[in-house]
């Protein structure tokens, strides 16, 4: 990945566990159908803090997209409960009978954290949300369908692993599987034929 914008606060003044821990992000190796580049990290949220956005792309057609936040506080944080935090954001469209599924949120939310369970990953403190929503369209632009949205927020806390570093790139890895998994894309690796992905949404925007 080339480092521009996430660089702000992975210098030689920074922590040389928050230096190591944006290393492994940037090392990760991920599927062929995710474009992720560094961007511009939030100011106010931990002393450090390094950020990622992604695509999930299939041709020319943006299925999904989203943002990985990692932020590092060396005094600690009463709610994270730890020195590091992952925020995120993930969004896709989805066909409208998708989105009127009751269990919708909860299922998304599970795959959130059935991603993270599938890598053997341990964290804590997860919060978030799930926010379907659903647009449809009058007057001049009343010939485009019906749209609707899948949106989820999510913020937990990795566990920290020798010398006070997360395993940041196992985390990567398994955000990466819950993109793809929204923008329905087929699984990755043998032994994940039972994992069930949203439907590939019915106009994919053009790049």
């Amino acid at each position: 990945m080339d480092d521009k914008e996430g660089d702000r606060h992975t210098g030689s003044a920074a922590p040389p566990v928050f230096q190591a821990a944006v290393q492994a992000l940037r090392g990760t190796r991920l599927r062929p159908q995710i474009e992720i580049e560094p961007t511009r990290a939030p100011q106010r949220l931990a002393p450090y803090a390094y950020a990622l956005e992604a695509t999930v792309v299939d041709g020319d057609q943006d299925l999904a997209d989203g943002r990985l936040v990692l932020l590092h506080d060396p005094d600690g944080h009463d709610a994270w409960r730890g020195s590091f935090r992952l925020v995120t954001l993930v969004r896709a469209e989805l066909e409208p009978e998708m989105a009127a599924d009751p269990l919708l949120p909860e299922v998304c939310w599970s795959w959130l954290t059935g991603a993270l369970g599938a890598r053997g990953l341990s964290y804590g403190e997860p919060s978030g949300t799930v926010t379907r929503a659903s647009s449809h369209y009058f007057g001049g632009l009343c010939e485009r369908p019906a749209a609707s949205q899948i949106e989820i927020r999510a913020s937990w806390t990795p566990r920290e692993g020798l010398g006070g570093v997360p395993d940041t790139g196992a985390h990567l890895a398994s955000w990466c599987d819950l993109l793809a998994q929204v923008a329905g894309l087929p699984p990755a690796g043998p032994g994940d034929a039972s994992v069930v992905t949203l439907p590939q949404r019915r106009d994919p925007q053009a790049r």
